[in-house]
């Protein structure tokens, strides 16, 4: 029998996508004590498999995988599924090239690895509410 729990539809599913299984557990632990229901995976074709298989409200997705370029997998997150927020994540710091290159594909946010959880949680609210329907604000 499933033990998780019960939601009640206001819950966000978010899915998180990096091959560190440290930084996969941090970030879980923390947006499920922040109410969100986590779903974390290491390689692209596991995310890719899981956004084509369930609904979800935002993916946070490193930029370097081990198995796949997170560039790639942005662009192909978004071909199948382009109103679906996904927020790059990167332990390399500030690139001003990477941060172009991802909001060329379509990346709703982008935030390094290094920045407190707090600030990850804000900009995942930014995200989730700019791509809110209007009126479902």
């Amino acid at each position: 029998m499933p033990t998780s729990p019960s939601h009640s539809g206001t819950s966000r599913r978010v899915l998180v996508v990096d091959d560190e299984q440290t930084i996969c557990d941090l970030v879980s632990k923390y947006l499920s004590r922040q109410g969100f229901e986590v779903v974390a995976v290491n390689t692209g074709a596991e995310a890719l498999k899981l956004v084509d298989q369930s609904p979800f409200d935002l993916v946070i997705l490193d930029i370097a995988l081990e198995d796949s370029d997170g560039l790639e997998l942005l662009s192909a997150v978004k071909a199948s599924h382009p109103s679906l927020p996904v927020i790059m994540m990167t332990g390399m710091g500030f690139d001003e090239e990477l941060v172009n290159e991802a909001l060329a594909r379509n990346a709703s946010g982008y935030v390094s690895k290094g920045l407190p959880m707090n600030q990850l949680l804000m900009e995942i609210h930014r995200v989730i509410k700019q791509s809110a329907p209007p009126g479902a604000q």
